[in-house]
């Protein structure tokens, strides 16, 4: 079978393999096709599809209500757009925390269904036989530890983790309980700096920080707060790089104006 003009997709090796050499790993969010496509146009390495889609796309407060059917809904439109990245996707509220088997039959769906490449879960070493079941069955899965934000309830809301020892000492913990486990990478959202270098020098596996400083392996941010495309809240660690929300209004604006005044459509964009 011929292979000319495929497109070698990122693997997992190719990204544990950043950490040795050095070079630091980009991860965006998306979650659909359109902005999929736009992102797989520049040299990224991975691409989440995160549960965060219920905040910026579907218009919840948390991400708790956000279902399977949903994640796999927005994975399948993100493999279709892209072809070059490395494709993770959330594993949402109570698709993984009732039993590892459950766990696994979820993860899959995201393989087999959707074409997603790995799977991400959020959680410690309460988890750990939960990644292990799940990566011993031939599936990669991101751990996330710090701001877990489908405990958001448990940890009292949006704030920085691990800032006493004691909590620092758990995660750094964690962390190698979680790499041992079999995750092949590493959230860090909402870590000290300090303590996420500390982890970083600690385990094999490559780290990726929101809002853990610059010394993670990687860095990811959420595709609709970097363009000012979320304007509900902005937290401390988003660096926005456009302000297309306050173009997307602007160009909005001057639609209505041209349709009301009769200036669109005109003569290039009629048919004779």
């Amino acid at each position: 079978m011929s292979t000319q003009g495929k497109i070698n997709r990122k693997t997992i090796l190719d990204i544990k393999k950043m950490k040795t050499t050095g070079d630091k790993i980009a991860m965006l969010t998306a979650y659909d096709f359109g902005m999929a496509s736009l992102i797989d146009d520049t040299d990224i390495d991975i691409i989440l599809v995160g549960d965060s889609l219920g905040n910026v796309i579907l218009g919840y407060d948390t991400t708790l209500p956000v279902t399977m059917e949903d994640m796999l809904h927005h994975t399948k439109a993100v493999v279709r757009g892209a072809q070059k990245p490395l494709i993770v996707a959330d594993m949402p509220f109570m698709s993984y925390q009732i039993s590892p088997q459950t766990a696994l039959a979820n993860a899959g769906r995201f393989l087999q269904e959707a074409g997603a490449q790995a799977v991400k879960l959020e959680g410690g070493r309460e988890q750990a036989e939960t990644v292990q079941k799940i990566t011993s069955s031939g599936i990669p899965v991101m751990a996330h530890l710090g701001l877990t934000p489908q405990s958001i309830h448990q940890i009292g809301g949006y704030k920085v983790q691990g800032k006493k020892e004691d909590a620092a000492e758990k995660m750094l913990n964690d962390a190698r309980i979680l790499e041992e486990a079999g995750a092949f990478s590493l959230v860090l959202e909402c870590v000290p700096e300090k303590l996420a270098k500390e982890i970083t020098e600690a385990i094999s596996i490559p780290t990726i920080g929101i809002g853990a400083g610059v010394n993670c392996d990687g860095q990811v941010l959420v595709i609709n707060d970097m363009l000012g495309m979320y304007e509900r809240i902005t937290p401390k660690f988003v660096k926005k790089y456009a302000n297309l929300g306050v173009e997307i209004k602007k160009a909005v604006k001057t639609y209505i104006a041209e349709v009301k005044n009769g200036a669109f459509p005109d003569a290039e964009h009629s048919f004779k």
